[in-house]
């Protein structure tokens, strides 16, 4: 699991995030997300279209965690993708995964 999603708990309990596909998307379109996390094993379609949305709207990302993990952190069942709602949350989560440009876990 990766350590910078550490705080995933700590935004889920202050009702930061938007978890799952509907909710996730509902989220970006609505200019509330303002950092998305993909999980690894989703399929390839559904990193693709999370992918494009958030380029399209602005939005920094990062494809990180395996579903199961993602949806452990946050006291749910599975998750595909969350989004952070809150700024402070974001930024945060931001500074982790940006300063290598690293959108990825594993590269």
């Amino acid at each position: 699991m990766d350590k910078r999603l550490g705080m995933l708990g700590l935004a889920a309990k202050a009702g930061n995030v938007a978890s799952g596909g509907f909710s996730t998307e509902k989220a970006i379109t609505d200019g509330k997300a303002y950092f998305v996390i993909i999980a690894e094993d989703a399929s390839e379609n559904t990193k693709k279209k999370f992918e494009n949305k958030c380029r399209y709207y602005g939005i920094p990302y990062a494809v990180c965690g395996k579903m199961d993990e993602l949806g452990h952190m946050i006291g749910k069942e599975a998750r595909t993708s969350l989004a952070i709602t809150d700024e402070s949350f974001a930024e945060s989560f931001i500074k982790k995964f940006s300063p290598d440009g690293n959108k990825r876990c594993n590269e």
